[in-house]
């Protein structure tokens, strides 16, 4: 072993060279043999020794040594001096020498090889080299970014961008440590932007959700499936895994959502290669971040922050082109300028060509420019959140990319951006001093509808409402549970539960369209609570727009046409009716709106849509919702001498709208008044819930609401025909005779949308012959109650096996008694003046008339809460029933 390498190849393929004096030779033998061991490792011979580096940092490229600190200057003059035949140098070691014969390894043996050691190092805490402990990639990450990284590095040596303190780049262990810098300046930095890079990347590939899925990996899976642009992280997952991240974003969101993309585009890319052919940009969309601001507490605080805020989107623009990287093309010597990155608030124009100096003129290149997709939305306050006495505040909010057109006026949104300031000329006019426009760059868009709200429902909710709806006195419960904090008012109460869940659309042949939602009246004396009936559906609505005669015009309900301020176009509006498409629409002192006003909304409340033909604008929106509205009679009490047509100033078209019809009399009763005050100073007697039928929580109510309507589609199913269409020709005959209110073929598809609404509540997925039953005594109660009083009577006798569908007997009896008390009262205070304390009933007098129901047993009637509850007593002997006031 004593020949002489003679040349760099043969000097790798053989164990290094040992020298009894190293120490004592020139510097020259160093430098001759770190250029000898100038060789790829991968080409050598497997089975030999390679060379031992003590750091593989040492090495920036694949070959490319570096500099030692201390080290002299290699390529100099007589370099090739180093090269010269020495002989006593030129030698082995024998004692270093290992002469065994080795057997060839294959690769596969060699890979497995090395990564054992790589374990080995990795659990003896040896890893040598500038990655950072705590983010240790696993072996495929190790082949694969290692040689980019030193490529990366390499690259930006030869370009000059190499920082002096190389450690930056890739290990910050204490990235919070910030040094004294803001985080907006310390974010733009190049080492804490590499490690926030690769903390975000590691993130993206390394998170494991509860179920053991790894989350962010399969919703970039489902982005690519669904060819989109955008995927959703949770603000609550980043806090929990990489709380450093968490900080910084809202701090700095404008840097970190750019490297956030950067880092899930190369996540997308590492699994998906040729994706960048369907988009070139993949953005991360925040969701869930803890804190709303309301729109009008929005101050200098929150400028440039990440802001979470909601309201109702009020207008939209067209989608317009927006310059984003441009190029110019130089007018006299054609040459191609940029490219320029625009920014939102100034237009970058070039100074001077680099081929020819000439100042200009210069043209947009249009073959390569890139655009991007621009919209303006303009965000309103949402009605039920502003205080009394102030007007609704409004931002606009900018939605580049696949934002656009993901929202539509009336939609109920929650946005997550960046609130930012956008210069705006005018307002230094009109305010004298320098003054900025505010607006909000959109990085997440929420739709409040019922499909997102069904998403919102957990497990547990979806299990308490399935087993809620197994009660067989679900429907009595739910309408107990409306509005809890008014007393009485069971039919109302029931219309409004009806509405609430809606019955089905049906479109047969796309030709001829029957809508679902029910349209409900209330009419009758002052402060029978009519409009605290209609701001409880406001709150427990999942969409509602509330609104009142008084202040609503035509335009206001439906739509109106006004210049865009940006593109100085014709542009629509949507009016309250439109706002609450899929909702509902409340309008209280619906009498004192003007005709016209009034007229407006008749299309709206059948066909359910807006036709406009105003300043060359002609096309149709969408007004899908119920209407629920309260009114006053002529004089402001309702006088039951007269028919519902002369008691309410509104005409024939606009009643048969209404599928139901309540009307509220504020009748003089001395029990029912005493219970009334005691339920307002304090709920003692449980309202409603004489009954003994156990509310639900409103909560949960909504809940149940939200699912029923959005998951519970109910079809007729051997309906009784013969049933309504007899009940439907009585009323038309008692309808012609009594001259009260029309009935038309509306009210059959109405006591259709009835039946269905019922089997709703049920959660059933077929109407059963009790939701027809049902549908029918609303319809005809609705129809009674618009009667003179003289007729009222006679009709509730003839359709009594109707009304008396679902009623608990002792309801009944206890209708009955009160009409014999009150018939007993008049009689007495006729008679002997209004001095009297208690009246007494005749049990044979109520016995009879329980007859004529099918009721024959009244002991349990008299042993039940109700009865004792409205101070009757039965005296057994003397066969009386007694009241005593």
């Amino acid at each position: 072993m004593s020949d002489q390498p003679t040349s760099p190849s043969a000097a790798m393929s053989s164990p290094e060279p040992t020298t009894p004096s190293r120490s004592s030779v020139s510097g020259r033998r160093r430098r001759r043999s770190s250029r000898g061991s100038n060789v790829d490792p991968v080409t050598s011979s497997p089975g030999r020794d390679l060379p031992a580096f003590e750091d593989e940092s040492d090495l920036i490229g694949n070959d490319q040594p570096v500099e030692e600190e201390d080290g002299e200057e290699l390529f100099g003059d007589n370099m090739e001096n180093d090269y010269r035949h020495i002989p006593e140098l030129d030698v082995y070691d024998r004692d270093n020498l290992d002469d065994s014969e080795y057997s060839m390894l294959s690769e596969g043996d060699r890979v497995a090889a090395e990564a054992q050691m790589r374990k080995r190092d990795r659990e003896e805490d040896r890893v040598t080299g500038r990655m950072r402990r705590g983010l240790l990639y696993d072996e495929s990450d190790d082949e694969d970014d290692r040689p980019a990284r030193r490529r990366r590095l390499a690259e930006r040596a030869v370009e000059g961008d190499a920082p002096e303190d190389e450690e930056m780049i890739e290990s910050i262990e204490n990235l919070e440590d910030m040094k004294g810098h803001s985080v907006r300046e310390w974010v733009s930095m190049l080492g804490p932007r590499t490690e926030i890079y690769n903390r975000f990347k590691n993130f993206l590939r390394t998170y494991v959700n509860d179920k053991g899925n790894n989350l962010y990996k399969d919703k970039i899976r489902q982005m690519c499936e669904e060819n989109k642009s955008s995927f959703e992280v949770d603000y609550n997952i980043i806090a929990s895994e990489e709380q450093v991240l968490a900080y910084f974003l809202p701090e700095a969101p404008t840097e970190m959502l750019e490297i956030m993309d950067s880092a899930a585009k190369d996540v997308t890319l590492s699994m998906f290669p040729q994706y960048e052919r369907i988009t070139k940009e993949i953005h991360v969309r925040i969701t869930d971040l803890p804190l709303i601001e309301e729109l009008r507490s929005l101050r200098q605080l929150h400028l440039n922050q990440l802001i979470r805020t909601s309201g109702v989107v009020t207008s939209t623009t067209g989608i317009l082109p927006q310059l984003s990287i441009v190029k110019y093309d130089c007018n006299k010597c054609s040459y191609v300028l940029g490219p320029f990155v625009q920014s939102q608030n100034s237009e970058l124009r070039p100074g001077s060509c680099p081929e020819c100096q000439s100042k200009g003129p210069f043209t947009i290149n249009m073959e390569q420019t890139v655009y991007q997709n621009y919209q303006r939305i303009t965000l309103q306050e949402s009605p039920g959140k502003i205080a009394a006495g102030r007007l609704p505040r409004s931002k606009d909010i900018i939605l580049l990319g696949d934002l656009c057109d993901s929202c539509k006026p009336g939609d109920d949104i929650e946005v997550t951006g960046v609130y930012t300031n956008n210069y705006d000329g005018s307002l230094n006019t009109n305010q004298g001093f320098p003054v900025f426009a505010t607006i909000i760059m959109a990085n997440h868009i929420a739709k409040k509808d019922n499909a997102n709200a069904i998403k919102a429902l957990t497990d547990e909710d979806i299990k308490a409402i399935v087993s809620l709806s197994k009660d067989e006195r679900i429907a009595e419960r739910i309408v107990a549970s409306m509005a809890p904090s008014i007393y009485g008012h069971e039919d109302i109460k029931r219309a409004l539960a009806l509405s609430l869940f809606g019955g089905e659309s049906k479109n047969p042949g796309e030709k001829h369209k029957v809508r679902g939602d029910i349209n409900v009246l209330a009419c009758g004396d002052p402060g029978t609570a009519k409009s605290q009936f209609l701001k409880y559906i406001e709150k427990i609505a999942p969409r509602a727009v509330f609104t009142t005669g008084q202040g609503a015009s035509a335009v206001g309900l439906t739509a109106y046409v006004q210049r865009s301020p940006v593109t100085r176009e014709w542009t629509l509006e949507a009016g309250a009716l439109v706002l609450a498409d899929k909702g509902v629409c409340l309008i209280d002192e619906f009498d004192k709106m003007n005709d016209a006003d009034r007229t407006s909304i008749h299309e709206a409340m059948e066909q359910q849509s807006i036709s406009i033909s105003k300043a060359g604008i002609v096309t149709s929106l969408q007004a899908r919702c119920a209407v629920i509205a309260a009114a006053n009679p002529i004089g402001g009490r309702y006088d039951p001498s007269m028919t519902f047509s002369e008691n309410v100033d509104l005409s024939e078209p606009i009643l048969s709208r209404f599928d139901i019809l309540c009307v509220v009399r504020d009748t003089v009763d001395p029990v029912q008044d005493e219970h009334l005050a005691r339920f307002v100073d304090g709920p003692v007697m449980g309202g409603s819930n004489l009954s003994g039928v156990e509310k639900i929580p409103q909560d949960l109510l909504k809940k149940y609401i939200i699912y029923g309507r959005e998951k519970v589609h109910p079809k007729l199913h051997q309906m009784d025909q013969d049933k309504v269409a007899k009940m439907y020709s009585e009323l038309r005959r008692e309808s012609m005779a009594t001259g009260s209110i029309p009935i038309t073929v509306r009210h059959i598809e109405s006591m259709i949308r009835m039946a269905e609404a019922h089997a709703r509540m049920h959660l059933r997925e077929y109407v059963h012959e009790d939701d027809v039953n049902m549908a029918i005594r609303v319809m005809l109660e609705s129809f009674i109650d618009t009667q003179k009083f003289s007729v009222m009577r006679a009709m509730k006798k003839n359709f009594v096996r109707y009304l008396s569908f679902k009623r608990d007997n002792n309801e009944l009896l206890f209708f009955l008694l009160r009409q014999l008390v009150h018939e007993q009262t008049t009689y007495m205070h006729s008679r002997y003046g209004p001095d009297h304390d208690v009246v007494q009933v005749s049990e044979k007098d109520l016995l009879d008339r329980a007859r004529q129901i099918n009721i024959m047993n009244l002991q349990p009637f008299f042993e039940s809460d109700i009865f004792k509850a409205n101070n009757f007593t039965h005296d057994a002997k003397r066969k009386l029933i007694v009241q005593a006031f």
